[in-house]
């Protein structure tokens, strides 16, 4: 893994579309985009001026792991062309090859997908108001990290970058995009969560929360985008240190936000920089998930 961390790209021969929260966009012909996952971190939805060194190269490959093992029921937005097809003559690829993919240009669904199996975070928050979820009930007297008796689906709004998400009922949902997109966006978004939630228990990993992104090809076909299951996209937790009660010790980017709550900030840009520590300890979280979960050391 490369420790020279990369925060934004430059792709001499290629458009530049869209540069995320994390991910650069490029334009290909035929349909399809090149996606560069750069080291950039948000929390809070504000991108933090320090970059966590091959960030986007674990995401990649956590990401791309996980596609392999849901395709046969779960199409995705690769394609089956490789990076070295793709990209302009006098491209360094070594810099670019764990951290780029080729994919589909897809049509989005304007909603984050989300999955809860236990109570954190937002969720938390949101249960302590209202007894609920985005408008999903819940029993009473449950308890912060304690686990849901089933997986609950709520989505959220898709911010712009500097705005925050927001949560949203279902029937926001279906109204946002239709009741037969949200019906399937809620029946695979459960799926996956299950599927990846029984697959890291057996590695030590407890999935507490985790949000997709959806996409429809021009063929009608719902496709799951972006990234899929990574340290960003999830809320990964130590098992084997997880006690009901508490905000457990986890391999995602909680530990910078429970760094960012101990300071004087407003949550708005500019982010604050990170201390060395900090950025070591984000980078050695992400690397251990990826290599409890996929078997893989960059």
């Amino acid at each position: 893994m490369s420790h020279r961390p990369m925060s934004l790209t430059q792709i001499p021969g290629l458009t530049l579309i869209h540069r995320g929260k994390v991910r650069d966009v490029y334009a290909l012909p035929g349909n399809e985009l090149l996606i560069v996952a750069s080291d950039r971190l948000s929390a809070f939805d504000v991108i933090l001026p320090d970059p966590i060194p091959g960030k986007g190269e674990i995401l990649t490959q956590l990401s791309n792991f996980w596609f392999a093992r849901t395709a046969a029921w779960m199409p995705n937005h690769l394609s089956s062309r490789s990076l070295t097809e793709v990209l302009p003559r006098g491209t360094p690829v070594v810099e670019y090859e764990r951290r780029s993919v080729v994919a589909k240009r897809l049509k989005p669904v304007p909603v984050e997908a989300i999955a809860r199996g236990y109570l954190i975070g937002s969720g938390w928050k949101d249960y302590q108001a209202s007894g609920g979820i985005c408008g999903v009930a819940l029993p009473p007297g449950l308890r912060m990290a304690e686990q849901l008796h089933e997986p609950i689906f709520t989505p959220s709004t898709k911010a712009a970058i500097g705005d925050h998400d927001e949560n949203i009922s279902f029937d926001d949902f279906v109204a946002r995009v239709g009741g037969d997109i949200a019906e399937q966006v809620r029946a695979l978004t459960l799926k996956l969560y299950r599927f990846a939630a029984d697959f890291a228990r057996e590695r030590g990993i407890i999935i507490a929360d985790t949000k997709f992104e959806f996409g429809i090809d021009d063929q009608g076909t719902l496709r799951v985008m972006d990234e899929i299951l990574t340290p960003d996209s999830s809320r990964f937790w130590d098992a084997s240190e997880y006690r009901v009660g508490i905000s457990p010790p986890s391999f995602d980017k909680q530990f910078v936000r429970d760094y960012l709550e101990t300071l004087d900030w407003n949550k708005k840009a500019p982010g604050p920089m990170l201390p060395k520590r900090v950025i070591e300890g984000t980078r050695e979280r992400y690397a251990e998930a990826l290599h409890r979960l996929a078997g893989i050391r960059l």
